[in-house]
């Protein structure tokens, strides 16, 4: 009997101790989670209870040292409104108001002089201090209620690639994310209408079966991007500088860790304001990183001596006669210069940004082989970035013709376009030991409840084997330590591995035009054991035809930039 007894004591316990659980949990939820929400609700100004405050997660910035700083937010403050049926002397009440706020006074009468409409929105996104101000001088038929919407920090800085929020008609007229991260990750930033104005004790018991995890809010959370916000503006800064100075039609750059793919920084000029994107011009509003193609050039080349190196077709040693140009199945392939160098090593190739060396190599690795070289990575697909809209890379030529002139064309970057984030994932093969990696944004998911669930994307794929890469690198060592602006920009105690590209532009009737230039430069250091990689471009500047131009000035800028900034240790002692 005793032990009946006890054993229905034990159960009874646990029944007790299982409740008081769910208690905890739920309290837990609604005073800590929803805590700021219930706040905000609780305050007299809002005065609606059928309405639903804008919600909706946030997306991340971080610092070097870890800390969160808002990318994608939410602003708070108040709608100020006037319920025409109570103001008797618009002129009155329009007097009274503007003590507070700038108000237009013509369309402010006509809005108080309406019969039988109760409601008029004023103004909204009123900061904090008015809002409030109004509130306390009781103005008959004037009417302050909470709002929230979306903010934007950094302004202009990575809109492209954060994106913003915005009505749809294809939506029902939904509020949802339209561009960048706002819209690939929209599942996850998206917040349901929780109906949090309710009795406290019914959102208390309601739902236990639910607590801990809530199927319907189970995706949402916050984004927490690599972006670091420091160099974001670095960057930002250096390409409109960039663009302004040259008047190119467009001008960009990414900073990734070629190790982890992870983006530090990334943009293009011209941009636009997140926070007003209405007043900014819609051909902004995508992302050229992802959206657009282009033929790199010349820093393509590198790429073609890895492969070459790798398959063993060329050695560092390995001599060619240059002749300045030579005729592939009727097609001439010459130098920038035209100008012959005789019999050169493959250090030349890259030094001298040899046309007629790189396709020698690409001839001597053979069609299918260097053809597997640039499918392998990725030029002829999309990345798998977390941005939408992205498209392909199309090296058609290579997979279509049997002619050895299309694979000598595309050993120098022309014929052949990328995107820029498809082409720093393929350069990024040379700073990672030859292997490839998915470039993103996003680094982890962050839950209302603290925790924080880090993501995947994917292992290393090795495209060149690492002494390739390694002899490749020695080369573009020796590219910025000898023939970059003649060796005056090299840094004696770090080592700085970089190509400068130089590319025609596709004209119509299938030519290339004699006068408007790609310029493409890109880099990475400590070259042995590579942090970060650069890639910089511009698109048709003024004035000026090659890349060590415009390009080689801003890729050094940031390059110290960020030795100073991470502080990132000399590699290498300086010369005596």
């Amino acid at each position: 009997m005793r032990r009946e007894i006890r054993g229905k004591l034990r159960i009874i316990s646990l029944g007790l101790f299982a409740i008081a659980l769910l208690l905890i949990t739920r309290l837990y939820f609604v005073q800590v989670v929803n805590g700021a929400e219930y706040s905000l609700r609780a305050e007299r100004q809002y005065i609606s209870s059928s309405q639903q405050l804008y919600d909706r997660g946030s997306i991340f910035f971080t610092r070097k040292d870890g800390t969160l700083l808002s990318a994608a937010g939410l602003g708070t403050g108040f709608t100020v409104a006037i319920n025409p049926t109570l103001i008797k002397n618009p002129e009155e009440t329009y007097e009274k108001l503007t003590a507070f706020m700038s108000v237009e006074k013509e369309g402010f009468v006509k809005q108080a002089s309406k019969e039988g409409d109760p409601y008029e929105v004023v103004q909204r996104r009123v900061g904090e201090q008015v809002g409030r101000a109004i509130e306390s001088a009781k103005i008959p038929g004037v009417q302050v209620e909470r709002e929230r919407w979306r903010l934007y920090p950094a302004g202009t800085g990575a809109a492209q690639s954060i994106g913003f929020v915005a009505y749809g008609a294809e939506d029902d007229g939904n509020i949802k994310g339209r561009t960048g991260l706002e819209r690939y990750y929209e599942e996850v930033l998206n917040r349901k209408a929780n109906g949090l104005f309710g009795n406290f004790f019914a959102e208390l018991f309601a739902n236990l079966d639910s607590v801990v995890v809530d199927a319907s809010v189970a995706r949402e959370a916050d984004i927490v991007t690599s972006i670091d916000p420091v160099v974001q503006e670095k960057l930002s800064q250096v390409l409109q500088e960039l663009n302004t100075q040259y008047s190119s039609i467009e001008t960009g750059g990414i900073i990734m860790d070629p190790k982890t793919g992870e983006i530090i920084a990334l943009d293009t000029y011209p941009t636009f304001d997140a926070n007003d994107f209405k007043n900014g011009n819609p051909e902004h509003f995508g992302n050229p990183l992802v959206e657009h193609r282009y033929e790199f050039g010349s820093i393509v080349k590198a790429l073609t001596m890895a492969a070459g190196l790798d398959s063993g077709a060329v050695t560092p040693e390995t001599t060619y006669n240059d002749t300045g140009c030579f005729t592939v199945n009727t097609k001439p392939i010459c130098n920038h210069d035209l100008k012959a160098r005789g019999v050169v090593p493959m250090q030349e190739v890259l030094s001298q940004s040899l046309n007629v060396g790189a396709s020698f190599v690409a001839l001597q690795v053979g069609h299918e082989r260097f053809r597997k070289y640039f499918r392998d990575l990725g030029m002829g697909e999309e990345t798998g970035i977390d941005l939408p809209s992205e498209i392909s890379g199309d090296i058609h030529n290579i997979e279509t013709s049997p002619r050895d002139v299309e694979y000598a064309t595309a050993s120098f970057g022309q014929g052949i376009a990328q995107t820029p984030v498809q082409m720093i994932k393929a350069l990024g093969a040379l700073a990672n030991e030859g292997q490839v990696v998915t470039p993103h944004l996003a680094v982890a998911k962050r839950f209302d409840t603290g925790v924080r669930k880090e993501l995947a994307w994917g292992d290393p794929e090795r495209v060149f084997s690492k002494d390739a890469t390694e002899k490749t690198t020695r080369m573009l060592v020796k590219v910025v330590d000898t023939k970059l602006a003649n060796g005056t920009l090299k840094i004696p105690e770090m080592s700085v591995a970089a190509k400068t590209g130089t590319a025609q532009i596709p004209a119509a009737g299938g030519k290339y035009s004699k006068s408007l230039y790609f310029h493409s430069f890109f880099g990475y250091f400590p070259a042995y054991e590579p942090r970060y990689i650069i890639l910089l471009y511009t698109r048709q500047p003024q004035g000026v035809q090659y890349a060590s131009e415009t390009l080689t000035h801003p890729f050094m800028d940031l390059t110290h930039f960020l030795i100073n900034y991470y502080a990132i240790p000399p590699d290498r002692a300086p010369t005596p």
